[in-house]
């Protein structure tokens, strides 16, 4: 974004229930399986654990379920790619309906936070021993082991939605003065869904960020506190809109390199969506992330905000080639909180599409469904990709596209029909929606983006 310019088969967990007896039904064990444990990271106070199961056997594993203890004073905090229940200080992870099948050779892992300086012991991997071996020989109980329910708030199988519609419109407003028309946050048009709040700042300690009413808007708008911004906040809520905080842009310095500024990055933003009502995060950083602790630190802000906050982000096309580059791992690493991925669209140049066969130049509806199937056919769910475009003269270097056009690419993804010469593999009803840089931008150039975009959102499977 530019301040001018501009993420088989379960354990079977149900109990086999008679008046008389039950026992639970554990996946098939398969010779060769192993678990092995890493702290990723460790703060003091806490941790971040990381549990691969590896098969080194000569026939699929299908479902897989590892249990562990943690001593009394340490305990377990958010967790990923696997489902989690508990008994005492007895954890047990069970995989997800994507990673419950291990070829011979191949591993999975999963993660997790805990609190307290204990560490895991006793692991058990589909009830053999974690480093490998025969499973035990005791026989079923005859009487039903007791069932503990899932936490309270166990993340979610699908990332939170904030009440957001299946397909939406995001757009970026601006906290600063420039070319584009000058709003306040009150008086961004009703087509819009979700908007996102053009910068928070970092400050001198590495991963905190701050945010107040830009001096220069303020006096372009004849006066605007922080008080009128949070009063329009809520109004934008009795509207049935959401407000995210985004970080970063073309000149944002934000930096999350360690778990200590992971740690400062969380308690910093949920500090901000207390204080002005926001209803989630946008990360929007132009000069490069490290995917390992910006994913800490997003997950922890999740554990304080809870499991509704909306995760944003806003890559630019060159993130979004490669799973292995550090936006798209953070994207596929926190795929099971993550809300959408906004990818930028333009001030691009012509790039490869996930044919891999020809560079297609920016500005057409071949470059916007090429370049987004790579993400859609690398990992994330259609309701986690959007199509980010500029809203008209003067938002963008390069890459602007007649709205229509935007509303062709989205046809193409969701329903196969208004495609270019680039067809993808196969239609995306769920595709999430499409975002502008930025809601001031189309107003200054007529609302026509917002207008054109936003009613063919509604029309979307």
């Amino acid at each position: 974004m530019k301040r001018s310019r501009s993420l088989v088969l379960s354990l079977v967990t149900v109990l086999a229930a008679t008046l008389g007896a039950a026992w639970v039904a554990l996946p098939a064990y398969a010779a060769g399986a192993t678990a092995s444990f890493v702290k990723t990271a460790d703060w003091g106070s806490g941790w971040e654990g990381k549990y691969t199961i590896t098969n080194g056997g000569t026939s699929t594993i299908n479902g897989w379920s590892l249990a562990f203890d943690l001593p009394s004073g340490t305990t377990l905090g958010s967790y990923w790619d696997a489902l989690l229940t508990s008994a005492g200080q007895r954890h047990t992870f069970t995989n997800r309906s994507w990673n419950g099948a291990i070829a011979p050779g191949a591993s999975v892992s999963f993660g997790f936070l805990a609190s307290g300086s204990g560490s895991p012991s006793g692991c058990q991997l589909n009830g053999a021993s974690c480093g490998g071996g025969t499973p035990p020989t005791t026989p079923p109980p005859t009487t039903p082991p007791p069932t503990t329910p899932p936490p309270t708030t166990p993340p979610p199988t699908n990332p939170p939605t904030g009440d957001l519609p299946k397909h939406l419109l995001t757009g970026y407003w601006h906290n600063f003065d420039n070319p584009a028309v000058e709003l306040r946050l009150r008086d961004v048009p009703a087509e819009y869904d979700l908007v996102a709040v053009a910068f928070a700042e970092a400050t001198s300690t590495p991963g905190a960020l701050t945010f107040g009413i830009d001096p220069g808007l303020a006096a372009s708008l004849g006066g605007y506190t922080d008080a009128d911004f949070t009063n329009d906040v809520r109004t934008l809520h009795s509207r049935g809109k959401r407000v995210i905080l985004s970080v970063g842009g073309e000149t944002g310095r934000v930096t999350v390199n360690d778990a200590a500024s992971a740690t400062v990055f969380a308690d910093t933003a949920a500090a901000l969506i207390a204080r002005y009502g926001f209803d989630g995060i946008d990360i929007d950083l132009e000069n490069g992330l490290n995917p390992t602790y910006m994913a800490q630190a997003l997950r922890a802000l999740r554990a304080k905000v809870g499991s509704s906050l909306i995760i944003a982000m806003a890559p630019q096309t060159i993130d979004m080639q490669n799973p292995a580059g550090g936006y798209f791992k953070l994207a596929l690493d926190i795929k099971d909180i993550l809300t959408v991925v906004n990818t930028q669209f333009y001030n691009s140049g012509a790039m490869l599409g996930c044919d891999q066969n020809a560079a297609y130049g920016q500005g057409t509806v071949n470059f916007i469904v090429a370049l987004a199937c790579i993400q859609l056919e690398a990992g994330l769910r259609p309701d986690q990709v959007g199509l980010g475009l500029p809203a008209g003269p003067g938002a963008a270097g390069g890459g602007i596209v007649a709205p229509s056009v935007v509303n062709a690419a989205l046809d193409c993804l969701a329903r196969g029909t208004n495609c270019g010469s680039f067809r993808p593999p196969r239609t995306y009803p769920g595709i999430r929606g499409a975002m502008t840089w930025s809601v001031n931008w189309d107003v200054s150039n007529g609302n026509t983006f917002a207008r054109t975009v936003a009613p063919h959102l509604d029309t979307l499977p």
